[in-house]
């Protein structure tokens, strides 16, 4: 994978109206995509050497993504907030350029606003994965 600009990386949710029609979520300036694999410890008595052993193929996967930013766009920022107060399991789509789209459901854990006297107003969200989630390499 080459250099990429950080804009390039997108998080959009489903709009809610269309199935499959997503909007980006506006303003966002700082993402982070996070793929998580949980592992099973199958060590045991028999062990070689004592050494861990850990069971190939189990284990929980999760994706947790968080991101901050800036309002920017009232129908991202209200489907956003709509989502997250019905807890919503709501369909997300992750672009990352050059690797992956990742799409499937995720629920909003946490979403915070902020302003300073003298700033804009902020945002910062963290989602995780409420099912499977589909890669789409490309």
């Amino acid at each position: 994978m080459v250099a990429q600009a950080g804009q390039d990386v997108l998080i959009k949710l489903e709009d809610g109206l269309i199935s499959g029609n997503y909007i980006a979520v506006a303003g966002v300036r700082a993402k982070t995509i996070q793929l998580n694999a949980g592992v099973v410890d199958a060590t045991h008595t028999g062990s070689s050497g004592g050494w861990r052993e850990l069971l190939s193929g189990a284990g929980v996967k999760s994706v947790r993504v968080s991101g901050s930013g800036v309002f920017r766009d009232e129908a991202s920022d209200t489907r956003m907030r709509n989502v997250f107060m019905s807890r919503e399991a709501g369909n997300w789509k992750l672009i990352i350029p050059d690797f992956a789209e990742l799409t499937g459901p995720f629920l909003i854990s946490q979403l915070s606003y902020a302003g300073d006297f003298d700033g804009e107003a902020t945002f910062a969200l963290t989602l995780e994965s409420a099912g499977e989630v589909s890669v789409l390499e490309v």
